[in-house]
């Protein structure tokens, strides 16, 4: 991965380097001493914080509605090899072995123009006694935990194939609410001591009719009972204008999309964020014509 991010920093370094000689300043000043290595001696601000060496690289996630640009994601910190020999700038006056020399990378947010997303800045080196604690990132563990739910379409009740659904009479669409069809489902997921705990909800199921038609709906819909007689569903509900026979087995696919908003939280950290996942189910029904029987 890291020899990945490495191919991309062709770019990135010209346009740093370009950047600070321009500006009047000094340019990117490689270490001697490194052999076939080349150590860059600048660090391009990435939007993660932390103090070279100490470890303390922790990405941050703005809460819902801040209106801050989302972060990049956390920097790649990986140990030199080889080691620099002995004398090189980069040991900083210390030996061998007091420590190690390792190299960051860090994401560049980009926007403007048109464009958006990121890509690795240039490599920064830095001398550390200790191995840097790993980087993690709540948005990863967040993303773990949504797996561990197994989240699946929604379960449809009504219309039922087995059901018998007539042109002109109001057809009620609804779907049993189960912790893996609708929620509320929770997860937890942890990694070098950050535990990020989410829960997920379906906020709204998109039918797709079959005939071409839409219907979304907020919630799970309104189970039909006989009492209702022939109303339309106060909550989620299609009348065909026409039958399913022209179908190439008589009947309608309907589709039913739900969209789950997912929110996640570090444990005792206060960070936030929300996913969202979509899931959806199928169902086949015939839609007849009533029959007047003379």
């Amino acid at each position: 991965m890291l020899n990945h991010a490495l191919g991309s920093l062709g770019a990135a370094l010209l346009l740093a380097t370009v950047a600070t000689t321009t500006a009047g300043t000094p340019g990117p000043k490689p270490s001697t001493g490194v052999g076939s290595c080349t150590v860059v001696e600048i660090c391009v601000g990435a939007g993660v914080g932390g103090t070279p060496g100490s470890g303390n690289d922790k990405p941050t996630h703005p809460g819902k509605g801040t209106g801050k640009p989302p972060v990049p994601g956390p920097c790649i910190v990986t140990r030199m090899e080889p080691q620099p020999p002995t004398g090189s700038s980069v040991w900083e006056g210390h030996d061998p072995g007091d420590g190690a020399i390792y190299t960051r990378i860090c994401p560049v947010a980009i926007a403007g123009a048109g464009a958006t997303g990121s890509l690795m800045g240039p490599p920064e080196t830095f001398w550390s006694a200790t191995p840097p604690a790993p980087t993690i990132d709540p948005a990863q563990l967040a993303q773990q935990a949504l797996d561990k739910m197994a989240l699946l379409g929604p379960d449809i009740t009504s219309p039922d194939p087995a059901g018998k659904y007539i042109v002109g009479l109001p057809t009620w669409m609804w779907v049993t609410k189960r912790q893996t069809t609708y929620g509320p489902n929770t997860a937890s997921a942890s990694a070098g001591g950050v535990t990020v705990t989410a829960t997920a909800t379906v906020s709204k199921i998109v039918w797709g009719m079959g005939d071409g038609s839409t219907v979304t709906c907020n919630g799970p819909g309104t189970p039909y009972t006989a009492s209702y007689g022939n109303q339309e569903s106060p909550t989620c509900g299609h009348t065909y204008s026409r039958t399913s026979a022209s179908q190439d087995d008589g009947k309608y696919t309907v589709t039913a999309t739900s969209t789950w908003s997912v929110d996640w939280q570090v444990v005792s950290g206060g960070e936030t964020g929300q996913l969202t996942a979509i899931r959806q189910s199928q169902e086949q029904v015939a839609i007849g014509e009533l029959q007047v029987v003379k």
